[in-house]
């Protein structure tokens, strides 16, 4: 029987190859009729047999193309039209409700024609088809057309236009198609923006094997690149970027290249090869790459993403033809950081990078294709139960998460570090890619940059807002203007509840939900800096404080968050044994005063924050008195538990529980009187507040039998490995980030779920 159908698919559908696999789906099956992208998604109409059209609707759920994802396939009767064959057609508009795909690396057949001497691809900087290269950083609007892309100013050459008008083509309809005589092309300028002669690719080699730093356009912007084996170039590089202590990411041509100076096994190199190509945190093993990771027991790994930092391994190599020689180890290893001095947002246009990279890169390696939008690196681990993020950007933006319900769109401004925004849509959460800490002009101006963009690409305008409690973040205040702006309503969400909201919305939990939200500090309902705090959240958008850490004051006030020995001074003063810490930590020249401040209650705020105390215990041990980028302290006491390898056990009698409120002074006690290894003492810590903080949890909610976990110190892996195995002995089961960072990266997801909850729930009042 013949019969014709409508069919709608919806999700991430298009820059994926999608129509290409339905038009030859289609064909296999003889069926007549068109494909098309418009703003919802794809749009298929068929004429054939009902069974083979019945095939046709079962097969576009299971095997579209790899980088797609269909979430649904709506299919209804139709008249039929008489449709002589099966076509491609021109794109519809509509209101947009699909999104735009991510930025992958390149793919293997991409791979093979770049590395292939007789392909016309052959070391072409920018090759690319439909299964691989950038997606979200060069696309304006949707749909997905080359029209609404930065290669809109690159005209197909014929050879190009065959490829991309030829259904059984891997580049048919690959918006960002081009070849060496089309294409964008590669220059090398010097610092005063003058040509550098020769081929592009082998002078940036040169120079960096002769000790330069190139600043590289990428993806979502400008690396500044250098030779990760040259402590001298490190060093220099540290230097110009003002970049004291925090880690520099490096790229191997493989896996294999990484193993003298890492641990890489089997679900780390899996997650190196994953599209996304992100930064993975593998622990130290071997020799030590100097002013790398400096006190840091992992090494931030990546490997190339783009076909410009494939050809620099490939021309270190020799340029071989074929790929056999990624099989075995490499020897160029290359320091790859963002381009974003003084913290700012990272550098993406040709005269922008030229003006703010000078003085820090010595050359410039450019191209003529256009970035739209920032986007950086994303950071990740591996974890005992699976990859978990620290940053959420490149290859991953704009990919949705589904929300427990529907509603109105809501737009979530995030907090004031690690600053993301998060835009629902229907069921969908978009958050943003890693924007930055809102502490500088240019950051600010970058998040209001994002909203414009991101809400236009999804074609939403917002019903309300929502932001943090603090009245002194860039966030909330730009949140109060455009709610004034755009007379919006504006829902207010306390920090922690934000934090363990974000996780409701990732494991999908409706109901009350018991969590504890740990880290460096957030404005409580109070009014006073909280960051140890055990919380239930209900599914009407409140949330009750059942519990908190026992405060400690903070001397200083935010001085003591960059400067832990104030710290692990409070620490001591709670203990009696103020006396001292004059001199313990005689090289500061405030120590001498600091315990009469205490005793006197002078600047010296308290805080429940589990964040402060991981830095007192870090100065306790002598392993970090002033920090020069945020979790610092923290980082240098994980990585000395992790260097321990003997026995372990916990301290007893360490912590006490009191009118709801979770002692560690006990805990702290026992560093501050240690005189034995430094490893061991860094490990038992972990192990024992781990010990108690489930303790805490089965006072306070005994009844809970899943209990989540957010905040900053929940990116420590040690510490969450502790509370998983002890949770699942007592009969628990412990929830931790996955599709978003911990800390405050994830805020922003946690407000809109909290402010839809309240707007759907006034509206049943």
């Amino acid at each position: 029987m013949t019969e014709a159908r409508h069919i709608r698919v919806t999700g991430l559908v298009q820059g994926v190859g999608f129509r290409p696999f339905v038009w030859r789906l289609a064909r296999e099956l003889e069926l007549a009729g068109w494909v098309r992208n418009d703003a919802a998604g794809v749009e298929i109409a068929a004429e054939g047999e009902t069974r083979q059209l019945d095939i046709l609707i079962d097969r576009l759920r299971r095997e579209a193309p790899p980088l797609a994802r269909v979430e649904d396939v709506c299919a209804v009767s139709a008249p039929a039209r008489g449709h002589g064959d099966f076509v491609i057609a021109a794109s519809g508009g509509g209101a947009v409700t699909t999104a735009i795909g991510q930025d992958t690396g390149l793919c293997g057949d991409c791979l093979d024609e770049l590395f292939k001497p007789a392909d016309r691809r052959w070391r072409h900087p920018f090759i690319t088809c439909t299964h691989c290269g950038p997606r979200y950083t060069l696309t304006r609007r949707l749909p997905y057309d080359r029209a609404n892309t930065s290669l809109v100013e690159f005209p197909l050459c014929p050879d190009c236009k065959t490829e991309y008008t030829d259904p059984g083509n891997r580049r048919f309809h690959a918006e960002t198609l081009c070849c060496p005589n089309c294409g964008p092309q590669l220059q090398l300028l010097n610092p005063a923006g003058g040509p550098l002669p020769g081929d592009a690719i082998v002078a940036t080699l040169d120079l960096l094997q002769r000790g330069a730093i190139v600043a590289i356009k990428g993806l979502g912007g400008f690396h500044l690149v250098c030779d990760a084996r040259n402590a001298n170039v490190v060093a220099r590089l540290r230097e110009r970027k003002a970049r004291e202590e925090k880690p520099f990411a490096v790229m191997a041509a493989n896996a294999a290249s990484f193993l003298p100076f890492a641990n890489c096994d089997a679900a780390a190199q899996a997650l190196l090869q994953a599209p996304a190509r992100p930064v993975v945190l593998l622990p130290k093993a071997g020799i030590e790459l100097a002013g790398i990771a400096p006190g840091i027991q992992w090494l931030g790994a990546m490997l190339p993403a783009t076909p410009i930092q494939w050809l620099l391994f490939h021309e270190a190599a020799g340029r071989p033809a074929g790929t056999d020689w990624l099989r075995d180890p490499q020897s160029l290893l290359l320091v790859m950081t963002s381009a974003n001095p003084g913290g700012e947002p990272l550098v993406t246009g040709n005269n922008e990078a030229l003006q703010r990279l000078s003085g820090i890169a010595d050359a410039f390696l450019l191209h003529d294709r256009d970035i739209l939008l920032r986007c950086d690196d994303s950071v990740m681990r591996v974890s005992a139960s699976g990859p978990a993020f620290l940053r959420r950007a490149r290859g991953y933006t704009p990919c949705p998460i589904k929300l427990p319900l529907s509603g109105p769109s809501v737009l979530a401004l995030g907090a004031a570090l690690k600053n993301t925004l998060c835009i629902t849509r229907g069921d969908e959460a978009f958050v943003s890619a890693h924007i930055g800490d809102l502490d500088n002009a240019a950051t600010c101006t970058f998040l209001e940059e994002t909203v414009e963009h991101l809400s236009g690409i999804l074609d939403v305008r917002p019903e309300a807002l929502a932001c943090d409690l603090h009245p002194d973040f860039h966030s909330t205040r730009l949140a109060h203007a455009l709610a004034e702006r755009w007379n919006l309503p504006l829902i207010q969400v306390q920090h922690h509840h934000a934090h363990l909201a974000a996780l409701a919305v990732e494991h999908g939990v409706s109901d009350t939900l018991i969590g504890c939200a740990l880290d460096g500090v957030g404005l409580g309902s109070d009014g006073t800096p909280w960051g140890g705090e055990l919380l239930s959240v209900d599914d009407d958008g409140s949330f009750a404080r059942l519990g908190h850490l026992t405060c400690l004051p903070l001397p200083g006030g935010d001085r003591a968050a960059r400067e832990p020995w104030r710290m692990a001074a409070a620490v001591l003063h709670r203990l009696g044994r103020g006396d001292e810490i004059a001199l313990r930590y005689a090289a500061h020249p405030a120590a001498a005063q600091l315990n009469t401040l205490l005793e006197r209650g002078i600047n010296a705020p308290l805080t429940s924050s589990l964040g402060r105390v991981f830095d007192a215990a870090a100065a306790l041990l002598g392993l970090c008195d002033n920090t020069s980028f945020e979790g610092q302290a923290a980082m240098l006491l994980e990585g000395c538990a992790a260097r321990h390898s003997g026995a372990l056990r916990i301290w007893g009698q360490s912590w006490h529980i009191e009118k709801n409120q979770l002692s560690l002074l006990p805990l702290l006690a026992r560093l501050a009187e240690w005189d034995g290894s430094r490893e061991e003492a860094a490990a038992r810590f972990h192990l024992t507040l781990a010990h108690a903080l489930v303790d805490w949890i089965s006072a306070l909610a005994p009844a809970a039998r899943t209990v989540a976990f957010g905040g900053g110190c929940c990116l420590n892996a040690i510490l969450t490995r502790h509370l998983s195995v002890l949770l699942e002995d007592s009969g628990r089961r412990g929830l931790f980030a996955r599709q978003l960072p911990p800390n405050d990266g994830g805020i922003s997801l946690g407000q809109a779920w909290v402010a839809l909850q309240r707007i759907v729930q006034c509206g049943k009042r």
